[in-house]
C-alpha cells in the first residue's frame, strides 16, 4: 500500500530544469498575480494498480520579489501488487495483512495481494523571496496523509546568480519524517505467515498470528541535500549540472511483501515477511541541456545513482516539443530507465540455506529496465489559459540477476513484464 513518496528537493529540480521559460511565465505573473494548474490523472497497470490523481498548484506573486506555491494533490488507488510469493503449480493460499481473511492465487500465476487500496492527501507550501537582483531565497512546507502512512517535510534552499545571470549556483536542502502503520501491526522480519486452515481454532491462529507482529507503528526519516549550477551557453541553450545525497535511517521494509523458502523442486514451503536494512545513503548525478530551436523547444538529460544497498541505476530521459503556430503545440516524450539489484534482492529463498538477516524479492529494487514513450498536446486559450492533456505508455521489465532458477519454475515467469498506461488531461489560468 505504499508508494515512492515525491520530496521536496524534487520540485526544485524541476523548478531549475524550466528555466528557459521561467522568465515568460515572470512576465505573466505580473499581468496577473495569480496561476493556476489543474490537472486530473489516471494511472493503470495491466490486471494491477489503478491509480486517479487529482492535482491542484496555485502560485501567488506578491509584487516582483515574492512568490508564494500551494499545492494540494489527492490519490484513489485500487488494484492488485505483485507480493514477492513465487508462482506455483497448484492454487495458493495467503494471509491479509490484517490477519482477517484469506485470498487465493491460482495455478501459474503471479501472487498478487488484491487489499492495495488506499486514498492519499498531499498538501505543500513553498514560498520564493528573491532578497536582491543575485540572491534568491526559498521554504516550504509538505504533507502527505494515507490509511497506514503519514510524512511531514520542509525543505528550503538558497541561490546566487553571478556573470549577468548567466550562472547561477543552488543549493537545497529537504527534511522528513514518515509513520507508518501497516494494517494488521508490523511484521517481525523473516517471521513465517500462518494460515488460519492450520489451527484448531481461532484463538490459536490469532495468538499465532500476533507472534508475528512487533508493535504497530514504525519511523523513518529523510535528509536531501542538492547542489546545482545552471549555466547559459549561449541565446538558444543552456546546461544545468546537479549533485544529490541522501540519506535514510529507520524502518525501510515494505510489510506487505513476502519471500518464498522452496525446496530443490521449486515447491513453496512457506512465505517469510521481507526484511530490509534501516539505513541507506545514495549518491546522484545529474546533466541537463534545454535549447530553443526555431520553431521547438528540446531538453536531453542523464541521471546516476548508486547507493550503499548496491543498486545503481541509470536515466536517460529527453522531450521534444514543436510548435505549429502560437496557440497549439506536441510534445514527445522519450525515458529509458535500467537499474541493477539490491544486494539483498533475491527472487526466492531455499530450504536448509542460512536465513540472511536481510532478503527482499520485491522486483522495484531487482535487477530491472523500463522505457517510457508520450505525447502530449497543448492550447492556448483565450486569455492565457492553456489545455493540454498527454498519453503515455510504459513498460518495466525485471530481469534474472543471474540466479541459476531451479527445475521446478520451469514454464512460470519469475520476472513478469509491468505494462502501464498514463492520461493526463491539465488546464492552466
Amino acid at each position: 500500500m505504499q508508494l515512492t513518496k515525491s520530496k521536496n528537493i524534487a520540485s526544485a529540480l524541476a523548478m531549475a530544469s524550466c528555466s528557459l521559460i521561467g522568465t515568460a511565465q515572470a512576465e505573466d505573473n505580473k499581468a496577473d498575480d495569480w496561476k493556476v494548474d489543474a490537472a486530473i490523472m489516471y494511472y493503470g497497470e495491466n490486471e494491477r494498480v489503478q491509480a486517479v490523481e487529482g492535482i491542484a498548484n496555485v502560485q501567488k506573486a506578491f509584487g516582483d520579489t515574492s512568490t508564494l506555491d500551494m499545492k494540494l494533490v489527492v490519490d484513489a488507488l485500487t488494484g492488485a501488487s505483485a507480493s514477492g510469493a513465487v508462482p506455483q503449480g497448484t492454487v495458493q493460499t495467503f494471509t491479509r495483512p490484517s490477519g482477517q481473511g484469506q485470498y487465493q492465487v491460482e495455478a501459474g500465476k503471479t501472487p498478487l495481494d488484491d487489499t492495495f487500496h488506499d486514498t492519499r492527501v498531499q498538501l505543500s507550501g513553498n514560498w520564493t523571496e528573491k532578497l536582491s537582483p543575485v540572491w534568491t531565497v526559498s521554504g516550504g512546507l509538505y504533507g502527505s496523509k494515507e490509511f497506514d502512512y503519514l510524512s511531514m517535510g520542509a525543505n528550503a534552499a538558497l541561490e546566487r546568480s553571478f556573470n549577468k545571470d548567466n550562472t547561477t549556483l543552488a543549493l537545497s536542502g529537504s527534511y522528513s519524517h514518515d509513520q507508518i502503520d501497516p494494517v494488521g501491526g508490523t511484521p517481525v522480519a523473516l517471521s513465517a505467515m500462518v494460515l488460519r486452515g492450520n489451527y484448531a481454532s481461532d484463538d490459536a491462529y490469532w495468538q499465532a498470528f500476533n507472534a508475528t507482529r512487533d508493535g504497530n507503528s514504525e519511523t523513518k526519516d529523510t535528509a536531501d541535500i542538492l547542489l546545482g549550477v545552471t549555466q547559459v551557453l549561449n541565446a538558444n541553450w543552456l546546461m544545468q549540472v546537479n549533485y544529490g545525497l541522501s540519506s535514510v535511517s529507520g524502518y525501510m521494509t515494505d510489510p506487505y511483501k513476502l519471500v518464498s523458502v522452496v525446496d530443490s523442486e521449486g515447491i513453496a514451503l512457506e512465505q517469510l515477511y521481507e526484511s530490509r536494512p534501516d539505513s541507506r545513503l545514495k549518491h546522484s548525478g545529474y546533466l541537463l541541456f534545454k535549447g530553443a530551436l526555431d520553431s521547438a523547444v528540446m531538453d536531453v538529460s542523464y541521471r546516476f545513482t548508486t547507493d550503499d544497498w548496491g543498486i545503481s541505476s541509470h536515466t536517460l530521459e529527453t522531450h521534444y516539443r514543436h510548435y505549429f503556430n502560437e496557440g497549439f503545440y506536441g510534445q514527445l516524450h522519450l525515458r529509458y530507465y535500467q537499474q541493477s539489484e539490491a544486494d539483498f534482492y533475491t527472487p526466492y529463498l531455499q530450504q536448509g540455506a542460512p536465513l540472511p538477516e536481510f532478503a527482499s524479492a520485491d522486483y522495484r529494487i531487482g535487477k530491472m529496465n523500463a522505457y517510457t514513450v508520450g505525447l502530449k498536446f497543448g492550447h492556448r486559450l483565450p486569455g492565457g489559459h492553456e489545455l493540454s492533456y498527454r498519453i503515455e505508455y510504459y513498460q518495466q521489465n525485471p530481469d534474472n540477476p543471474g540466479v541459476e532458477l531451479l527445475n521446478g519454475f520451469n514454464g512460470y515467469d519469475l520476472f513478469p513484464d509491468v505494462k502501464a498506461i498514463v492520461a493526463q488531461v491539465s488546464y492552466s489560468f
